[in-house]
């Protein structure tokens, strides 16, 4: 098969019919020099960085063949299941911390053409002997700047001591200042870059908000019931902070999700979930959701604390107003704080009412079905199920989501009561299962 019919097939299983500009640049530079790609989070690198790669794997060779490190579990997850997708039709792994490493290990002991994983739990598998990288020919660092900014330099370099047969390196970044360190060894890169000069984006509107008083809380919950139920990315500078919106806002009666670094893996999945379905339209996280996490676009995002710098502040804004969308960014600000120098624009003051409007809630409730990928459901599956047994209309079933030992299926919420009143003793797949 040519490279040409390579790139064909794997987009049709995808469904997709055009690339957009950066993702054909990084098509026509090929395979055989180094390259540097600096696009804004949200453009679709994942895609432009796997699409060459496909065309560089050999049926031949039972070893890994390419080896892409990401900062992040969840980035690690989305560079897995946009490979899987493309329909390659190789073995990928996926490794990460949060979940048992024996899984991992059993798994590895036939190796993987391609090997996807955070720098720590790849320096684990080297250093337990369970993986061999001698036969690695494409290094991928997706967002190296971000995994350098984490303080995975040690691991990455002990990494690339282990890889003697490397021939090609493509590092991804989505700040163009970036300085690329010496072990990775680059030779004359090809730099392409899609980042845009200006740091205001382009249909993105700049709001102040006003706290009365230093603690914010009671002013975020007003500015979430002035914003129609419209999604909302909150974030805040500490873990403890993240915990503590979504506890007051939990006891008013808001339908959140919280995201940062020290929860598990599956609570971490969980929230993410719930957020690309529309179950919950207000997230809480650290800046670990500025980038690297595959969700959709977000209308409002919401500064509850300063960002911490400029290049913090870019990224958090680049969640909302992406491609042709407008979007809404806001300074939550105290009667100490003021608008940081970076914030080129003027923003617009956003006055909040006297009397708070309950925010509304979400149109969709997500059903956990305790069945998965480890018991060969598939999504196929359970929208079937959903459909038959749950007597389910097309319009009352949103997004599904299928993870390794549960399924997350968005419904119409006044769809779910009836739904589960009907499946409660049905088998799915043949299988029992609990439906919550």
């Amino acid at each position: 098969m040519t490279k040409e019919e390579i790139i064909a097939r794997a987009l049709a299983n995808t469904g997709i019919t055009a690339l957009n500009e950066m993702q054909q640049a990084v098509l026509e530079a090929g395979t055989t020099k180094d390259m540097l790609l600096l696009s804004p989070t949200g453009s679709g690198k994942t895609l432009a960085f796997l699409l060459p790669l496909l065309t560089t794997l050999t049926d031949e060779e039972k070893k890994i063949q390419a080896l892409i490190i990401a900062p992040s579990r969840e980035l690690a997850i989305q560079i897995e299941t946009v490979f899987r997708s493309l329909g390659a039709g190789c073995k990928v792994n996926c490794c990460y911390g949060g979940h048992p490493l024996r899984i991992e290990s059993r798994s590895l002991e036939y190796p993987p053409t391609v090997l996807i994983g955070t720098p720590g739990r790849i320096l684990d598998h080297l250093d337990r002997g369970n993986i061999e990288l001698g036969t690695v020919r494409t290094l991928i660092l997706d967002e190296f700047d971000k995994s350098l900014e984490l303080g995975f330099l040690d691991e990455m370099k002990k990494i690339a001591a282990h890889l003697p047969g490397l021939r090609r390196r493509v590092l991804t970044s989505a700040t163009a200042a970036v300085e690329v360190p010496a072990f990775v060894g680059m030779k004359k890169p090809i730099r392409l870059s899609f980042l845009k000069e200006t740091k205001e984006v382009k249909g993105l509107t700049l709001r102040v908000v006003k706290s009365p008083v230093k603690d914010k809380l009671e002013t975020l919950y007003k500015l979430l019931g002035e914003l129609k139920g419209g999604s909302a990315l909150v974030f805040c500078n500490y873990r403890e902070t993240v915990e503590r919106v979504s506890n007051y806002l939990t006891k008013m009666g808001v339908d959140n999700g919280c995201f940062h670094g020290g929860m598990e893996q599956m609570d971490r999945e969980r929230a993410l979930a719930y957020f690309r379905n529309g179950s919950t339209t207000v997230f809480i996280s650290t800046d670990l959701a500025s980038r690297g996490l595959d969700i959709a676009e977000v209308k409002h995002v919401i500064h509850y604390h300063l960002p911490v710098n400029e290049e913090a502040y870019v990224h958090r804004n680049g969640r909302t107003a992406r491609m042709h969308a407008e979007g809404v960014a806001y300074l939550i600000l105290n009667e100490t704080e003021t608008v940081p120098d970076y914030v080129t624009r003027e923003p617009e003051e956003f006055f909040l009412p006297e009397v708070a409007r309950k925010p509304t809630p979400p149109d969709w409730k997500t059903i956990v079905i305790n069945r998965g990928k480890r018991d060969k459901l598939s999504k196929k599956d359970v929208v079937g199920f959903l459909f038959q047994k749950g007597a389910l209309d097309k319009e009352d079933l949103g997004i599904v989501e299928i993870k390794e030992s549960c399924a997350f299926a968005a419904v119409k919420r006044d769809k779910v009561k009836a739904l589960l009143a009907r499946i409660k003793d049905e088998k799915i797949k043949n299988l029992k299962a609990k439906y919550i």
